[in-house]
Parts: C-alpha cells; structure tokens; sequence
C-alpha cells in the first residue's frame, strides 16, 4: 500500500503568506502537514507544537496534522489533556500527537524545572495519565510526578487522538509498544527502521497490544539539481543541530524528488504508512511542490 506522505510546516505558519501556502500543500495532493515542538532550543528558537498544530488546522480544513514531536515530559499531563480536547472540537480527528524524550539540548529540560534523567520515567507516566483522562472519566492518580483527585477533561476527544512515540533507544521502543498507538522515525536507515518496527510489535504482542501506526519524519534535500540539494541540506542540519552534516548524510536523503522517493521506497517496503519530508529547498513554496513530486514518484514505484 502506498504510504501517506505530507510535509513539515512549523516554519510556513509563521510566513505572510502562510494560508496560501497551506492550500497549496492541500492542492498540491499531500496527505498531512507536520509541525515539531521546542520551547527553547540552543539560542532561544522554538515553537509550541500544539500551538502550531492549532495553527495549521484551522488556516486550512483538510488535512490532518501531526505533532513530530512534542515534548511531553516537560509539560504536566492534565493541561495537555485539555489542549488535546480542545483541538479535537476544532478539527475532530485531525490531529496525531507524536511524543519524544528530546534531550538534544540539555539546558532546555533544566530551564523547565525537569531534570534530564528523569524525562524516560516522567513521559511514562505522561502518556498513562492522558490516556486515563481520555476517557473523560474522573482519574485519580498517585504517581512519582503526577498527584490527581478526580482529574476530568469533557469533553473527551471523539474521536480518540493517536499517540506516536518517537526515539530509536530501547526504552523508546518499550514505550511504543506499551503506552502508544504506535512509533514514528527520525534519523534512521531503512534497515533500522525495518527492525524497530518487528521489535515493537513483538513486544506488544507479550502485553496483549497491537499498535498499528508507523511513520518516518526524514529531513530532506530537494532540488533539481542534486548538488544543490545536498548544500541546502547540509546548511539547514548544521546551522539547527550544531553538528557536522556528515553526522546526518547517512540518513537524510538529497536531490532530486525522484532519487528521495527512491531512497524511502524500502521504508514502505518495511511497513512504513507515514512519512514527513522536511524539506531543506530554494524557499517554502519550493519544498511543498517537491513533496508532491516525492509522494507521486513513490506512489509510482510502491
């Protein structure tokens, strides 16, 4: 089956002309449209991932979005739980809530009072407190982070939200298969990626679970000529990350929409159902056309 594919948008929304952008994406034919989350990355950059997701929504009416991915562990459950029921009344659903540990920059968990060691066990329990107050039942909970008396949030997300859990370790792969519907990618090969989704489905199957939600978010060069994609690439990656491009070469394709789409074909062909292009291109306009082109060529070959 061919694979849904959609684009990163948390910088468009912030564009001028950020609407016309966005239907653009919807008239271009992508599937979803994927926003991430920092709340103070490195020098200060962030975006609020719920924030933008509620952007990206309402400024168009058809696509769903997907938060890729938001750090839960440096945020108390119940108010997230009411951003999700809230968002659910807006775009009934519309919405994917992908979750991660983050980490890349230490300074930001401290600065939200969190202590880095503890992110692991404090999005466990996260991720088991929104789950309860999905029900829209009252929820009480005595936890190592979280205390609840009769903690409610109507009306309850109907229909659910789905909750992907991002992160290649194995506790990343535990929580998947445990917690969540299911695990999404970021800075994988195809062959990682084929064994990390058999690891958590194995696993789920020792707890009685079944997820069925697999996705990849693959940064991207993407330009006619594949030189120039690398060099957009390798600019955008080093100027985010701080880091050599060559730490990331392995695992983020560049050039030409067709050779991308040849780089994911295995991806699908490991049951990969999601993939997020961020696209490193010559403007924001630019990036959403050749997503397109990338979603037509692998709809071809897969």
């Amino acid at each position: 089956m061919a694979p849904a594919v959609g684009v990163d948008v948390h910088d468009v929304i912030l564009e001028p002309d950020a609407a016309g952008l966005l239907a653009r994406a919807v008239d271009a034919g992508l599937d979803h449209l994927t926003v991430g989350d920092h709340i103070s990355f490195h020098d200060g950059t962030g975006f609020d991932g719920l924030v933008s997701a509620t952007a990206a929504l309402t400024m168009q009416q058809r696509l769903p979005v997907h938060v890729g991915v938001y750090q839960l562990a440096l945020r108390h459950p119940v108010p997230v739980a009411r951003q999700l029921a809230t968002i659910s009344q807006l775009a009934p659903g519309r919405l994917v809530l992908g979750v991660g540990v983050g980490g890349e920059d230490r300074s930001e968990v401290l600065n939200c009072g969190v202590d880095p060691a503890t992110r692991g066990r404090r999005l466990d329990e996260s991720l088991r407190v929104l789950r309860a107050l999905a029900g829209g039942k009252p929820v009480d909970h005595d936890g190592e982070f979280f205390q609840l008396a009769a903690a409610t949030i109507r009306p309850a997300p109907d229909p659910p939200v789905p909750i992907v859990v991002g992160g290649r370790a194995d506790a990343a792969i535990r929580r998947a298969a445990e917690l969540a519907d299911g695990w999404v990618g970021i800075f994988v090969a195809a062959r990682r990626f084929t064994d990390t989704v058999a690891r958590v489905i194995e696993h789920a199957e020792t707890v009685r679970r079944r997820p069925t939600w697999f996705g990849l978010n693959v940064w991207c060069g993407l330009d006619d000529s594949p030189a120039v994609a690398r060099e957009l690439l390798a600019t955008r990656l080093s100027e985010l990350y701080r880091l050599p491009f060559e730490r990331f070469e392995r695992v983020c394709p560049a050039g030409t929409p067709e050779q991308v789409a040849e780089w994911l074909a295995p991806f699908v062909a490991a049951g990969c159902q999601h993939i997020t292009l961020i696209p490193a291109a010559s403007g924001w306009a630019a990036g959403i056309d050749a997503a397109a082109e990338v979603r037509a060529h692998l709809h071809a070959i897969t």
